[in-house]
C-alpha cells in the first residue's frame, strides 16, 4: 500500500515538473519581436528637399525587408545558417529596397524567411518560427513570416517579401494584414535571392490600404492617372467551393460591398475550370506528357502542379550546384520538395511558357481594363504549429490551386484580411491583369472599409449560413443558366433558371429569362 502510494507521488511529481517545463518553454516562443526579425539595422532616407518642394512621398514610415533583399554589408541569409557562412557580405543594396528609402523611409531590419525561401508554411527551425500575432498557436504562413509578423505586430509600418508560390499571400492571410503580389516583372529582381525566376515577385505587407497604396505607387513607380472603378467584380465559384469555412462567410461579404460601392449589376459569376479548360489548351498538353493522358484531373489542379514543377526545376537550376557542394542539413518537408524525383525534357519546359502565355491571355482577355477576379486566397484557416494537416495531398492540393492562378499568369493579387472565423484569420483575394496595379490597388482603397464593415455584420449575424447565402447561390444558378443560354443549351438553361426561382422566388429577372429559354426552346 505504501509502494504504491510512493508510486503516485512520484507520478504526480513527474507531471508537475511536466507542466512547469512545458509553461517555460511557452513563455520563451513569444519573443520581444514575437522573431520576425533576423538582424536589425537602420538605412536613413535622404534630407527632406527644399520648400517650394513636396516633401518624400513615404515620409515618417518604417519598414523591415525579408532575409532574400540584399543590403551593402550584410549577409543575405536566404533563411539558413549554412548559407550565411558561405556568401560574403553584399556589396550593394537592392534597387527596391534603394527605391524606398530615396522615397523617405526608413528601413530598420531584414526579417525571418522559411529555409530557403521555399515553403508557404512559415515555420524555420535554424532560427525558430515567427509568433502570428494574429493567432499565436497558428503558424504565420511562409515563405516570408518575419515580414508579416513584423506588420502584424505593429513594429513597422510595411514589409517587403517574396512570392514565389504564395510567399507574401499566404503570410497575409495567416497574419491577417494586407499581401499585395505585382505583376510579374513590373518590379526588379536585381539584388534579391532568387527562388524561380519565371514565379518569383516582390510582394509588399501593410496594415493600411492608405499605406499599401503609397508605397504601392513608389515601389511601382507609376505615374499619376485618373481613378476608375471596376466594371465587373466575377466571383470565382469554383474557387470558393474549395474553402473550408462557410462559403458566404466570404463571399458574402464581398457581394455586399460591391452593390455598396458599384451597385449589384457590376456582380458576376465564373466557373474557372470550364474557362481554364477551354481557354488554356497547353494544361492538357503538359498532364499527357505525365501521366499518358489520363485528362480527369481539373485545370485548376493541373495548374498548380504546373507552377509547383516550375519552382522545383528553376530552383534546382540556380542552387542545386550549391546545394551538392555544401550539403546543407534540410528541414525533411524543403528536402523532399526540392528533391522530387522527376524527369524534365525540354519539351515539358516549353508546354510550361505555352502554358504562362495562355493563362495571361486568357484573365487578361477575362478581365480586361475594369474587371476584378475574386477567389479566396487560402482554403484552410492556417493550421496549429507543428500539425500534419499542412503535409496532407488535399491541404496541397487546395491551396495550391488557389495560389498558382496568379503566379502562374503573372496578374497583380491582392489578400484581403476580412476579420476572424473560429478565432483564427480570414481573407479574400483580388486579382487584376498583368499590368493593372494601379487600378487594382485604386479598387482596394475605395473597397477596404466596407469590406471590414461587412465582414463584421456577416461575422456577427445570426441567421443561419444556409439562409445568407440563398440569394448567392440563386445569383450563382442565374449566371449558369445565361452560359447555358449563350450556348443555345435551351433545356439546361431552363433548369437553371427553375434553380434560381426555388432559392429566391421574388426575382423577376429569373422568371423572364426562363420564358425566354422556353420560347428558344419551342421554334
Amino acid at each position: 500500500m505504501a509502494s504504491n502510494a510512493a508510486n503516485l507521488w512520484v507520478l504526480l511529481g513527474l507531471g508537475l515538473a511536466g507542466i512547469l517545463l512545458m509553461t517555460k518553454r511557452l513563455k520563451k516562443t513569444i519573443k520581444a519581436d514575437f522573431g520576425a526579425f533576423i538582424q536589425r539595422l537602420e538605412l536613413l532616407p535622404p534630407p527632406q528637399p527644399a520648400p517650394p518642394k513636396a516633401p518624400h512621398p513615404l515620409t515618417n514610415l518604417n519598414f523591415a525587408v525579408s532575409d532574400v533583399f540584399e543590403i551593402e554589408g550584410y549577409v543575405t541569409g536566404f533563411g539558413h545558417p549554412d548559407w550565411v557562412r558561405t556568401h560574403e557580405p553584399s556589396s550593394r543594396t537592392s534597387p527596391v529596397v534603394l527605391t524606398l528609402v530615396e522615397g523617405g523611409a526608413t528601413c530598420v531590419g531584414k526579417t525571418v524567411v522559411d529555409e530557403l525561401a521555399y515553403s508557404i508554411h512559415g515555420e524555420n527551425k535554424r532560427y525558430s518560427t515567427p509568433t502570428n500575432p494574429a493567432a499565436p498557436a497558428r503558424i504565420p504562413g511562409g515563405s516570408s513570416s518575419g515580414a508579416a509578423v513584423a506588420v502584424a505586430a505593429n513594429f513597422v509600418d510595411f514589409s517587403l517579401g517574396i512570392d514565389t508560390l504564395g510567399g507574401v499571400r499566404i503570410p497575409a492571410a495567416f497574419c491577417g494584414v494586407i499581401g499585395f503580389r505585382p505583376s510579374h516583372g513590373v518590379v526588379s529582381h536585381s539584388g534579391i535571392v532568387p527562388v524561380s525566376s519565371s514565379l518569383d515577385t516582390v510582394g509588399l505587407f501593410a496594415k493600411d490600404p492608405n499605406i499599401l497604396h503609397r508605397v504601392g505607387l513608389v515601389l511601382l513607380q507609376l505615374p499619376f492617372s485618373v481613378r476608375r472603378n471596376p466594371r465587373q467584380i466575377l466571383l470565382a465559384d469554383d474557387c470558393f467551393q474549395l474553402l473550408k469555412i462557410p462559403i458566404d462567410r466570404v463571399s458574402q461579404v464581398v457581394i455586399n460591398s460591391t452593390e455598396k460601392h458599384f451597385g449589384r449589376q457590376v456582380l458576376k459569376h465564373e466557373n474557372l475550370e470550364n474557362y481554364f479548360s477551354s481557354k488554356v489548351p497547353s494544361l492538357k498538353e503538359f498532364y499527357s506528357q505525365k501521366v499518358n493522358g489520363d485528362s480527369k484531373i481539373s485545370s485548376i489542379r493541373l495548374l498548380a502542379n504546373v507552377a509547383q514543377f516550375l519552382q522545383r526545376y528553376e530552383f534546382k537550376c540556380t542552387h542545386e550546384e550549391w546545394i551538392n557542394s555544401e550539403k546543407p542539413v534540410l528541414d525533411s518537408a524543403v528536402s523532399a520538395q526540392i528533391n522530387e524525383t522527376m524527369g524534365t525534357t525540354d519539351k515539358e519546359i516549353e508546354i510550361c511558357k505555352s502554358i504562362r502565355t495562355e493563362m495571361r491571355s486568357a484573365l487578361n482577355s477575362l478581365l480586361n481594363d475594369d474587371g476584378i477576379l475574386v477567389i479566396p486566397t487560402a482554403a484552410y484557416l492556417p493550421p496549429k504549429i507543428g500539425s500534419k494537416e499542412i503535409f496532407s495531398e488535399d491541404y496541397q492540393n487546395c491551396m495550391f490551386s488557389l495560389l498558382s492562378i496568379a503566379s502562374i499568369s503573372g496578374c497583380c493579387q491582392v489578400t484581403l484580411p476580412l476579420g476572424y472565423h473560429d478565432k483564427c484569420p480570414v481573407s479574400v483575394s483580388f486579382i487584376a491583369r498583368h499590368g493593372g496595379d494601379r487600378f487594382l490597388l485604386d479598387t482596394v482603397q475605395t473597397m477596404y472599409l466596407s469590406l471590414q464593415e461587412q465582414a463584421d455584420a456577416v461575422a456577427k449575424s445570426k441567421l443561419p449560413h444556409n439562409a445568407v447565402n440563398k440569394e448567392n447561390l440563386a445569383e450563382v444558378a442565374k449566371e449558369k443558366g445565361n452560359q447555358a443560354y449563350k450556348d443555345k443549351q435551351w433545356q439546361k438553361a431552363i433548369g437553371f433558371y427553375t434553380e434560381a426561382i426555388k432559392l429566391s422566388g421574388n426575382n423577376a429577372t429569373y422568371y423572364s429569362n426562363r420564358a425566354a429559354a422556353y420560347l428558344e426552346l419551342g421554334r
